[in-house]
């Protein structure tokens, strides 16, 4: 049985062992809960120590990285910069995805406000500093003592300053301080993987608070959450399509039909990693010369994830959402940046493993409880389905784009000999 399998149903069973306890021994089953709620703070907690490390490694490796690979060519230094605007329009687009469609299709109050009392996470109280205090707030003036109150906005700039500095040094420095860092993220990796091997414990004992706390409602709002956030990485795949048409000048029915083995294997392994090969025979398709596919693919792999920012903001907005947190324009800006920052350096690997570590940091930047993030890790199958396809479909599509003018000449010469282009009519 796979991990995110046994964590799902320990999701399933402590709910319904709540519900179930709650309903012949109301009394009995709050002591309980009581009793319980230590075993799932204590695993809580323990995912939470591997975040900053994680984060600041992950991000100096990834970054260190790209720029050596941006360096080695032209067409890799166009893939960077293309891989880090475009990451900044899919947070931007999950924030409005998000906001759109918890405003038309908004949680029930009485299973919000349920769900709230049962994890006993207040929302956060005082007044919404002003923006120009969210700038200033930005450059930490002690990084250490930013990592230590878990300010993750100004941490995450700093490493990013950090990383891009350890890019000028000379090979040698180079070379060892990126080995350092990640040797650091190969080891939280490690223990993030005990962690989770516990999952079905720390799930479990906090599955089963709710339910008994929050009766049936938490089964709502769990499927709730799964189809709002699952909706944005629809959009965010379905983008995917017109992108290719517009920036790309591929046709959409053709573009669709190159696709589709990438798509099948990304769907049945939630890998983007996995779909590498499939991928490579899609670009090909697309008459992307094999040596430039080469190199872009494998850089849109590891840095390119387009659902992330995306999809992870919209995890973050939901738990505002959740506890009737009313987000300002700071905590949206700090949430947008995070997203899009953090992104660049996300674990390769299916989502239940990379959860917390992904969208800890934009949800602790925009000051909202991390508590439910323990919960949600426990559904994040479905929605990491979508987040692969479309992460899978826009790294082919963006490599047809970058690869430009080699790409599009093929193409012409090719149609001058077989015919006239399919165009947005063409049928398959």
């Amino acid at each position: 049985m796979s991990q995110a399998t046994r964590i799902f149903l320990s999701l399933v069973l402590g709910l319904a062992a709540g519900i179930a306890t709650a309903a012949y021994a109301p009394t009995g089953a709050l002591r309980a809960a009581d009793w319980v709620q230590p075993i799932g703070t204590m695993w809580l907690h323990a995912l939470q120590m591997t975040i900053v490390p994680l984060v600041v490694s992950l991000l100096v490796t990834g970054i260190a990285a790209s720029a050596a690979a941006a360096r080695a060519s032209r067409l890799a230094g166009r893939a960077f910069a293309t891989f880090v605007v475009l990451l900044w329009v899919s947070s931007a687009l999950g924030g409005a995805l998000t906001l759109g469609l918890l405003a038309a299709f908004p949680l029930a109050g009485d299973m919000a406000a349920a769900l709230a009392t049962a994890l006993g996470s207040a929302p956060p109280t005082g007044d919404v500093p002003p923006f120009s205090a969210f700038l200033v707030a930005l450059v930490p003036s002690n990084p250490i003592a930013a990592a230590v109150n878990d300010s993750f906005l100004p941490l995450i700039l700093f490493t990013t300053v950090f990383a891009f500095a350890i890019t000028r040094l000379p090979d040698a420095q180079r070379t060892l301080l990126t080995g350092i860092f990640q040797a650091i993220g190969d080891a939280m990796l490690v223990v993030i993987n005990w962690v989770l091997w516990l999952g079905p414990v720390g799930v479990g004992a906090l599955a089963y608070i709710v339910g008994a706390r929050a009766g049936t409602s938490a089964f709502g709002a769990l499927i709730h959450y799964v189809v709002i956030v699952s909706a944005v990485g629809v959009a965010l795949w379905l983008l995917a399509v017109p992108f290719a048409w517009l920036f790309a000048r591929t046709p959409p029915l053709r573009f669709v039909r190159a696709i589709l083995p990438a798509q099948a294997v990304a769907a049945s392994t939630q890998s983007s990693l996995a779909s590498l090969p499939a991928m490579l025979r899609s670009a090909e398709a697309l008459d992307v010369p094999v040596a430039r596919a080469g190199v872009v693919l494998p850089l849109a792999v590891a840095l390119f994830r387009w659902t992330g920012p995306a999809m992870n903001f919209a995890v973050a907005i939901y738990v505002a959402h959740w506890f009737g947190i009313e987000l300002g324009m700071g905590q949206i800006a700090a949430g947008w940046a995070a997203a899009a920052i953090t992104t660049m350096g996300a674990v390769g690997l299916p989502g239940t493993i990379s959860f917390v570590s992904s969208i800890a940091p934009i949800v602790i930047a925009m000051g909202v409880p991390i508590a439910p993030l323990a919960l949600l890790v426990a559904v994040e199958t479905i929605p990491d389905i979508f987040r692969t396809v479309g992460n899978v479909a826009m790294d082919v599509g963006a490599t047809r784009a970058i690869a430009g003018e080699d790409a599009a000449e093929s193409t012409e010469k090719k149609n001058g000999d077989q015919g006239p282009p399919l165009d947005f009519t063409e049928p398959v």
